[in-house]
């Protein structure tokens, strides 16, 4: 039976091991036979530009490249790694995919996006995400120093922290309406995607028909993975070890 992979918000980072030998672990298993793997963004829990070359963001490319010549490998980008050029992509022998993607997934068009786009309610990201998606924010950070890009990555994570300690997590998650709305812009009736962390199978109706919402799960304490046959759809955890 064929199948393909989803993943998301894997937050990697060279200080949490645990993640990258689950997803090492996946790769050389699970994922050998997949015919497609899709990384829906915050595959690191931070990327500070292609210049940053580490041990770690090499090792990860090495992964995803050995990966990539059993079987296509596609990429968005994510709010924490907006910033992933062509270079490491190359590297990890990735295909990078626009913001709001559609695919025929075994005959059914389904769009595929990161969905931080989609949490409407939460004004203060929404703003810093209008800017730093702009052509002139990212190409200004990316001129600056790699230890200033540092030292601005650290206090953001912190400062992003305490801005969500004071949401009500219904403010996080997608604006049900913009779900619709964008389905319906695109024409589909399933979609999938990350950045909310919280795994699900969601039904609802867009255009009068019935419609599917599938959200990813985030990494920090499992593996989480979305496994998608011809006819069967599931979300699957897989435990650190």
């Amino acid at each position: 039976m064929p199948f393909t992979y989803f993943i998301a918000d894997l937050h990697l980072s060279d200080d949490r091991p645990d993640i990258t030998a689950c997803l090492k672990h996946f790769l050389a298993t699970d994922a050998r036979d997949a015919e497609a793997l899709y990384v829906l963004g915050d595959l690191f829990e931070v990327w500070l530009g292609d210049d940053d070359v580490t041990p770690f963001n090499e090792e990860i490319a090495t992964l995803f490249k050995a990966q990539s010549e059993r079987c296509p490998v596609y990429f968005m980008h994510g709010n924490r790694d907006f910033a992933i050029r062509q270079t490491w992509l190359n590297k990890a022998g990735m295909t990078l995919l626009k913001e709001q993607t559609v695919v025929s997934l075994y005959g059914e068009p389904t769009l595929l996006t990161h969905g931080d786009e989609l949490c409407t309610r939460d004004v203060a990201y929404q703003k810093f995400r209008k800017k730093s998606r702009s052509w002139w924010w990212p190409r200004l950070m990316l001129a600056l120093p790699l230890w200033y890009r540092r030292r601005v990555a650290r206090n953001g994570r912190e400062q992003s922290k305490q801005n969500q300690r004071g949401l009500r997590p219904e403010i996080m998650d997608v604006t049900p309406e913009e779900v619709v709305k964008v389905m319906e812009h695109h024409n589909v009736c399933q979609l999938i995607h990350g950045h909310t962390h919280r795994p699900a199978i969601h039904q609802l109706t867009v255009a009068g028909q019935p419609a599917t919402r599938i959200v990813l799960g985030d990494w920090y304490d499992q593996g989480s993975i979305l496994r998608v046959e011809p006819d069967n759809i599931e979300l699957e955890t897989r435990s650190f070890k």
